[in-house]
């Protein structure tokens, strides 16, 4: 992933580097409104997906920038793949991890920032196949999730630290501390940047045409404006490669990071990153949102990191999303030896169980018509197609509930774990609003929801 990084209060404060606006002026291809909507139906449905990051970094296990944070060059870096030995990988208990869960779709990281591939490319030796896993990891991913029902995508690093022709930039861990022209000139000397290119075109290539349908595409990412030592569409050939992409597998869905925000069809979807769900908007610049989140404040698998989000702060993240017509991805950063944290597992049971008696009022919901307002303390979603309209208590009331002007707009009302009846009335006579009856104890779960039949 990207980060801008801030020092703050001894941390590090992470936040998104992408506002998301899209101008409308220019458009790359010719698919009409209604074709896009079909298009990403899947997607809009279901709502909810794991990102996996994994990579050589994970023996680190300090965080997946840490070849730039610690400013390795490849001789410093290298055991890390000499040592890569993921014994313990079971792609197929982590597609029925993510199953349970409720998640729908999985990306994976084939390649990030590091270089170093997960997948058997013929333009590199830097890859899986060449460690002691001797084998293509993202093959047997693909065949392990698409087996459990799930849609499959492919994360792919745009940046790449350890190709000989990637120029050092202002986010490479060989930057001059200078930051003059002059030491990043000596630097780069030698280095053939369309050979990268090519290199790029030819790997995603790879990755759309070896592994049956793709369903998206994550490419990370641009930064154009890094001090005048950055990156952006002209650097990668974003047009060229978007369309290449869309004629490779024409159902495929790309996030927004190719730094194409003059193009109406330039992205599918925005990617707000580790933002505070009070923050999500409703879209980005006419984008629908999937917010990628983790666990905690790593990608990669950080062994001594405990800043781990609670099961309500998660919960929280996902029906704020939902709320806001928007996608949630919750990433999982494996082991070096193949198998997710414990601690990334009980989030993962704990999400699933609220899920399992929960799960309809996330697949196939949206942001509540404008009619119906949030009571305080909880978030509305919407299942327009059912008629459904679901309030998601993120603090339980006592006594009862109030919901202004919802009279005359209610047939039935229930708990949606146990399809148990609850009571309504006029809070008031000549009231519009009307009085939720609820029981004095909470329900035995995280956050109970109301369904309410319209």
């Amino acid at each position: 992933m990207r980060f801008l990084r801030i020092l703050f209060a001894g941390g590090w404060l992470i936040l998104s580097s992408h506002s998301g606006a899209y101008a409308q002026q220019k458009k790359i291809g010719n698919e009409t409104p209604e074709q896009k909507q079909q298009r990403m139906a899947w997607w809009s449905n279901d709502r909810f997906g794991m990102f996996i990051h994994w990579g050589l970094y994970s023996q680190a296990a300090r965080h997946e920038w840490v070849k730039r944070w610690e400013r390795m060059n490849d001789t410093q870096y290298k055991p890390y793949f000499d040592m890569f030995d993921p014994d313990m990988y079971d792609p197929k208990a982590w597609a029925k991890m993510a199953k349970a869960a409720g998640m729908k779709y999985a990306v994976l990281t084939t390649k990030h920032h590091e270089g170093f591939c997960l997948f058997d490319s013929k333009y590199t030796d830097y890859k899986a196949t060449n460690t002691r896993a001797k084998r293509d990891l993202v093959r047997e991913w693909v065949a392990a999730f698409r087996a459990e029902g799930l849609k499959v995508g492919f994360y792919y690093s745009l940046l790449d630290w350890h190709h000989p022709d990637y120029t050092v930039d202002g986010l490479h861990p060989l930057q001059p501390a200078s930051e003059a022209d002059s030491d990043y000139a000596k630097l780069n000397k030698g280095r053939d940047w369309k050979k990268y290119r090519q290199y790029l075109r030819d790997q995603i290539t790879e990755l759309l045409t070896g592994y049956g349908k793709i369903d998206i595409l994550w490419l990370d990412f641009s930064y154009p404006n890094k001090n005048g030592h950055g990156k952006s569409h002209d650097d990668w050939g974003s047009v060229e490669l978007l369309k290449m992409i869309r004629k490779l597998q024409p159902g495929i869905l790309v996030d927004n990071r190719l730094d194409l925000e003059d193009y109406s069809d330039g992205a599918d979807f925005a990617t707000p990153e580790q933002v505070k769900p009070s923050e999500l908007q409703n879209n980005y610049g006419g984008l629908p949102f999937e917010t990628c989140q983790t666990f905690s404040g790593s990608w990669g698998y950080y062994r001594d990191e405990n800043s781990w989000k609670t099961n309500h702060e998660l919960l929280t993240l996902l029906i704020t999303s939902v709320s806001k017509s928007g996608n949630l991805i919750l990433n999982v950063g494996p082991t070096a030896r193949g198998v997710f944290d414990y601690r990334a597992q009980r989030a993962l049971d704990s999400i699933g169980i609220w899920m399992k008696w929960n799960s309809k009022a996330i697949y196939g919901c949206k942001e509540a018509p404008a009619e119906f307002s949030a009571p305080a303390g909880t978030l509305l979603t919407y299942h327009p197609a059912d008629r459904r309209l679901y309030v998601h208590l993120m603090t339980y009331p006592s006594g009862g509930l109030t919901l202004s002007g919802y009279k005359g707009k209610i047939k039935y009302a229930q708990f949606l774990h146990d399809a148990s009846e609850l009571k309504f009335s006029p809070a008031a006579e000549g009231s519009n609003d009307l009085l939720l009856k609820l029981p004095a104890q909470k329900p035995n779960i995280e956050v109970p929801v109301i369904e309410l039949v319209l």
